[in-house]
């Protein structure tokens, strides 16, 4: 993977001819197509250790209802949202899979961009867990994909902020003259 991201040759068409190769020294270039494929690839070997994980009972999701799923991870683009029960194996599970995907794939996490949150969970242990993963301790309720997650979700103060974005959003399209029709 590492050797797709940070090497490699290209050509350019010129009048429709190809030019001799240059050699990419750093980095997928803008406009890439193969960028995208090479990101969900890895996404999808974290998203692999994790469902691994589970399998083997290293890491406890979050079971919804007593016969329901048990959810311990929700991805999309390249944002990842890891859910389990508060327990130490949890954490060392999540670190021992966090640097095996540094490892396997040449990214680094951001640990200044994650955070650790807890519903039910004693100060404690929080703490304890942040210092562990070297991340900051979040607060619920918190937005994922622009969505409150842990709040009241009959508040209609829940979904103001929602609705008026897509007011917003609805007004600017209206002042653009599009007809009916399209």
């Amino acid at each position: 993977m590492k050797a797709c991201v940070f090497g490699g040759n290209l050509s350019v068409l010129v009048n429709g001819c190809p030019t001799g190769e240059i050699n990419i020294q750093r980095g997928l270039k803008q406009g890439d197509p193969l960028a995208p494929f090479l990101f969900l690839l890895v996404a999808e070997g974290f998203g692999g250790a994790m469902r691994r994980a589970v399998d083997i009972n290293l890491f406890h999701g979050f079971n919804i209802g007593r016969n329901g799923p048990s959810i311990s991870h929700l991805q999309y683009a390249d944002d990842t949202l890891c859910i389990g029960d508060a327990s130490v194996e949890n954490l060392w599970t999540i670190k021992a899979i966090l640097r095996g995907f540094e490892l396997a794939s040449g990214l680094r996490v951001n640990f200044w961009k994650s955070c650790l949150m807890g519903v039910n969970v004693s100060d404690d242990f929080m703490e304890t867990a942040c210092t562990f993963l070297n991340c900051i301790r979040g607060t619920v309720p918190f937005k994922y994909l622009g969505l409150p997650v842990g709040a009241n979700p009959r508040r209609l103060s829940t979904w103001e902020p929602l609705i008026s974005s897509l007011h917003k959003k609805l007004n600017s399209w209206s002042l653009k003259h599009i007809s009916f029709g399209g």
